[in-house]
């Protein structure tokens, strides 16, 4: 039985809107770098700036200029964030659902901590998550299973009891890498293809969904 929910942030519980779109492409201009499309964006989203930013680029980045880029990037996102993040329909009762069932809900994003602390605020959510983790928590980003296993760790959970949600393939390639259950949502998921791919334990369509999956 499903009792701990791992979930990602963006595109699987809020939309920021086209907030990283436009504030990636800001932060490659004001660098003075080519300037990526929408969709390599939208692909490279689920992985951490420090990592896509130097996928994505262009031209050869020095940890420096990787390091400058993302700072800027994080300061305009912080800028457009608060009145572009939404949470999409059905999330607030879903999470209701599973308190009221008594399930451990958390978060692990590629998001820094305090960022995904300040949504989960903003959009007064905060209360049902036990815990996060950010980037900025564990020596290896997503795809790898550094932050599933954190909070395994912690709070001494067993992996058959545990489900990680997520919109983009690395949400299930960590889920996975972790030894957990998986589910793939598909309502702002960029490639739901790509997710199919991974072959994940569930796939869905609207949050309410969750609520049954793994109760057997």
């Amino acid at each position: 039985m499903i009792l701990n929910y791992f979930f990602d942030f963006d595109k699987t519980l809020a939309s920021s809107g086209d907030a990283s779109v436009k504030a990636t492409k800001q932060a490659f201009q004001d660098n003075g770098l080519t300037v990526p499309t929408t969709d390599e964006i939208l692909d490279a989203m689920g992985i951490p700036a420090e990592v896509s930013f130097p996928q994505m680029a262009k031209e050869a980045l020095s940890a420096d200029q990787v390091a400058k880029l993302v700072a800027r990037f994080r300061k305009v996102y912080s800028d457009y964030e608060l009145a572009s993040t939404k949470l999409y329909p059905g999330i607030q009762d879903m999470l209701d659902q599973l308190t009221q069932r008594h399930k451990n809900l958390f978060i692990v994003s590629s998001k820094r901590t305090d960022a995904v602390d300040r949504n989960l605020n903003n959009l007064n959510i905060r209360h049902y998550f036990k815990d996060v983790v950010g980037c900025d928590q564990v020596d290896h980003y997503k795809p790898a299973p550094d932050g599933i296993l954190l909070l395994i760790d912690k709070y001494q959970l067993q992996k058959d009891d545990c489900m990680m949600i997520g919109d983009a393939r690395y949400d299930l390639q960590m889920g996975k890498a972790a030894g957990v259950h998986t589910c793939g949502v598909t309502w702002d998921a960029f490639d739901i293809a790509s997710l199919k791919r991974e072959e994940p334990t569930y796939l869905i369509d609207a949050p309410m969904e969750l609520i049954s999956l793994g109760q057997d």
